[in-house]
């Protein structure tokens, strides 16, 4: 067995080729294609009324605009609208975002059962999560769960974000007690932002600063 009726929300051709495909080598039959994000809601509101609800969702994070205006114009808007219209619905995020806290949050937040990242070997990572969360309520790809680990390995304080804000900011070191007094943040000394800095470069294993600025970024902390 397997799902019956999926909806796919994404705008790319090539993206939709390929999960097409996907789904066809699955033996799901009944697919439908929808390139608005209003459109993915108005077919899953009709599918419910006409008592032939869609079993799955596999949607795009990001949507391009043009001549044709939508109210709901990000797939993150749009899940949140297809909690609302049918909360049992699953949810595949197929999306080239890379940010551990973004896809947390749509776990967290939002409920979703699967994220796959646009990238190599993506097809078959599609196909393991459709039937991993055909047969239970989630899937998280072994990369996704190392970023979760990594993430969780050091415990952001907020004097911690403060510093490496303002190094991203190209305040150089020595300067930067002088802004966290400003903001009120303490400790505020210059030797304890360096202990600061050198605790997180050891507890995440990096030997620059660069490389923690770089770090807080993709996981969205700055």
């Amino acid at each position: 067995m397997m799902f019956e009726r999926v909806l796919i929300a994404e705008d790319h051709e090539s993206s939709n080729i390929s999960v097409r495909k996907t789904l066809e080598d699955l033996g799901i039959e009944i697919a439908h294609y929808v390139f608005y994000c209003d459109d993915a809601l108005t077919w899953i509101q009709k599918a419910r009324q006409n008592d032939e609800p869609y079993d799955l969702l596999i949607t795009d994070l990001s949507f391009e605009e043009d001549h044709n205006k939508q109210r709901i114009t990000g797939g993150t808007e749009l899940i949140k609208a297809v909690r609302q219209a049918q909360p049992n619905l699953k949810i595949l995020v197929f999306s080239a975002e890379n940010k551990a806290a973004v896809i947390d949050a749509l776990y967290d937040e939002l409920g979703i059962n699967a994220y796959v990242r646009k990238a190599r070997n993506d097809a078959q990572e599609l196909k393991l999560a459709i039937n991993t969360i055909y047969k239970s309520s989630k899937y998280i790809s072994a990369n996704l769960r190392q970023n979760i680990k990594a993430k969780n390995a050091y415990e952001f304080a907020d004097v911690d974000i403060a510093i490496i804000s303002l190094l991203s900011q190209g305040i150089p070191q020595k300067n930067i007690p002088f802004h966290l007094q400003e903001k009120g943040i303490s400790p505020s000394g210059l030797s304890s932002v360096e202990k600061r800095l050198n605790l997180m470069r050891e507890a995440l294993e990096f030997s620059k600063n660069e490389q923690l600025v770089v770090y807080c970024k993709d996981f969205g902390l700055i």
